[in-house]
């Protein structure tokens, strides 16, 4: 029921790949490093590490930890996303398999 005054919202249901709804041409990439990058994140931040310290352990400038921690994920390489998972002692295991209509050609999913 719509209120007096009030307009009604519109929406539009996303793909899940918020690039690809933004219609970059290198949305699956993007999404990829997003979900690999935030994986980093949240293993840092269970870690509980200040910034040098993530710095001495990732092999990277202090300047670089920021913006990691700050979410700028394409700031980063997909290879280089995947060498801070081998540094902080993560096993990665890429499956490959067929793809079907409407499935996203990358998908990234983390162990419990």
């Amino acid at each position: 029921m719509k209120k007096k005054g009030r307009k009604e919202i519109e929406f539009e249901e996303g793909s899940g790949n918020v690039f690809a709804d933004l219609e970059l041409s290198d949305a699956d990439e993007l999404y990829a490093r997003a979900q690999i990058g935030f994986g980093v994140y949240k293993i840092l931040k269970e870690k509980g590490l200040k910034q040098r310290e993530i710095a001495e352990l990732l092999a990277i400038p202090q300047p670089e930890v920021s913006h990691l921690m700050n979410g700028h994920f394409s700031r980063f390489t997909t290879d280089k996303l995947l060498d801070f998972l081998k540094r902080l002692d993560r096993k990665v295991t890429i499956r490959i398999s067929s793809h079907k209509p409407g499935e996203p050609y990358q998908v990234i999913g983390f162990a419990s």
